[in-house]
């Protein structure tokens, strides 16, 4: 199973919008490494709904519920995919928090903000799903990489300083 993003303006189809209509054909991709993602999508993957715009915060988790297929009502090449809503995140997650984090450098979200589809590796979805479970970001994965970092730190600092003399 694979992980992807799908990112949509919320004034456009927003996650209500979604769990309102139970299933969504995912169109309207025109981007030609985004249709690649797309393309690329198999029943069971599971995905990220993410709002951009102002908001820029993962949502929730929807399934792929049906193979990739060329969209007959865009002359412009397009190919749409079925989904549906698995569960809401048990918060929103905001774009700022997952910078932050550094293990999420290189994450397909953060180093290609404007795509509307992204792959996400088994080691970036099980980070983010990490920040859900963390409270607005108190103690959450980047606070303990910055404290693991600062302790790191300080020891490093002391050993340079040389033996303490009281």
């Amino acid at each position: 199973m694979a992980h992807w993003i799908l990112k949509e303006e919320p004034d456009h189809y927003a996650w209500a919008d979604l769990v309102r209509d139970g299933r969504t054909e995912w169109d309207g991709v025109h981007n030609a490494l985004a249709l690649r993602n797309l393309k690329a999508m198999r029943p069971g993957d599971l995905a990220i709904f993410y709002h951009t715009g102002s908001e820029r915060a993962c949502i929730g988790i929807v399934e792929v519920v049906a193979d990739p297929r060329p969209d007959p009502r865009d002359d412009r090449g397009s190919w749409w995919v079925e989904v549906r809503p698995v569960r809401p995140l048990t918060r929103p997650i905001p774009l700022a928090e997952l910078k932050a984090d550094r293990a999420l450098v290189g994450f397909e979200l953060i180093r290609l903000g404007r795509l509307s589809v992204v792959p996400a590796t088994d080691a970036h979805w099980a980070r983010l799903l990490r920040h859900e479970r963390s409270p607005s970001g108190e103690g959450s994965p980047t606070t303990e990489v910055r404290s693991d970092r600062a302790r790191a730190d300080g020891r490093a600092k002391r050993r340079a300083a040389g033996p303490r003399r009281r």
